[in-house]
Parts: structure tokens; C-alpha cells; sequence
């Protein structure tokens, strides 16, 4: 080794502290809430007709929460429910018309990371039937959007 040169495998400062965290036999808990397959019928997409006549889309939905407590309490008030998320995603969704699907799910994801507990989200939105003369199952979309480092 060059003497000036440090090891590569060296940690920094805050990767000793976690890693002495997990050494020292600390559980370390990750939630993810998934909802998959949560259809509705909406007015999305380029052409005047799909705004206007619409279409079903099919949204799948993940957000990372971390370590909640409801893992211990088992009360849905330590956690993030699903119930109340696939409702603000059918408000989102419907409440006006996007020409992308990348704009919705970003518009989902914003509001998901606004209203919840989580530090992630992913969101996917898949027309089964999509306005294109090719035979295809589906078309599809995903965003992801992790909070900001300055909301803790």
C-alpha cells in the first residue's frame, strides 16, 4: 500500500455508527405497503378522445415507511393504510385529465409523499387496453419519488 493512500474498504464516520448499530444486535425493522391492481376509470391521455370518452387504468402503489410501530401495536394508527391510500390515489386519478401517464404518477406520488408517512413511493399506472393499433397486453408507466433529505 502507498503510504499516503488509504484502504478503500475504510468506513466514514456515520457508516461505523450503523454498522456498530447492526454489530451490536439491533433488530432493524422495513415496512412496505403494497396495492396492486387497483382499477378505475379515468379521462388520461394524449388524444382528445381518451380525455373525453376515457378509459380504465390499472395503478399499482408502494411505499416504503420504515420502521413503524404498528409492527408492535398492531393498530392501523401506527401505520399508513391502504384503505385511505387507494382512495387518495382514486382522488388524484380522477379528480382532472393528464396527457401523460408520467404525470399522473408524479401527481400521485407528490400527494402520497405529502399525506403519508413514507419515505418512498412508487407508482404505476398501466392502460390494458391502449389506443394503438398493435396487439399488446398493456402499456405502463412508473415514477418513484423518495422524500427530501430536510423533512425529518
Amino acid at each position: 500500500m502507498v503510504p499516503d493512500q488509504e484502504p478503500d474498504d475504510e468506513l466514514e464516520p456515520d457508516d461505523a455508527e450503523e454498522d456498530a448499530d447492526f454489530e451490536d444486535g439491533a433488530d432493524q425493522t422495513e415496512v412496505t405497503i403494497e396495492v396492486r391492481g387497483l382499477s378505475l376509470y379515468t379521462h388520461h391521455g394524449v388524444s382528445a378522445a381518451e380525455r373525453e370518452v376515457g378509459q380504465r387504468l390499472v395503478l399499482d402503489i408502494r411505499l416504503e415507511v420504515g420502521d413503524c410501530d404498528a409492527t408492535v401495536t398492531d393498530m392501523v394508527e401506527d401505520t399508513v393504510d391502504y384503505g385511505e391510500v387507494c382512495n387518495t390515489v382514486s382522488l388524484v386519478a380522477q379528480q382532472r385529465s393528464y396527457k401523460t401517464l408520467e404525470r399522473l404518477c408524479s401527481a400521485v406520488a407528490d400527494r402520497l409523499l405529502d399525506e403519508y408517512s413514507a419515505d418512498e413511493v412508487w407508482v404505476k399506472a398501466a392502460k390494458p387496453e391502449p389506443p394503438i393499433p398493435l396487439p399488446v397486453d398493456e402499456v405502463s408507466v412508473e415514477v418513484w419519488r423518495q422524500r427530501g433529505g430536510d423533512e425529518d
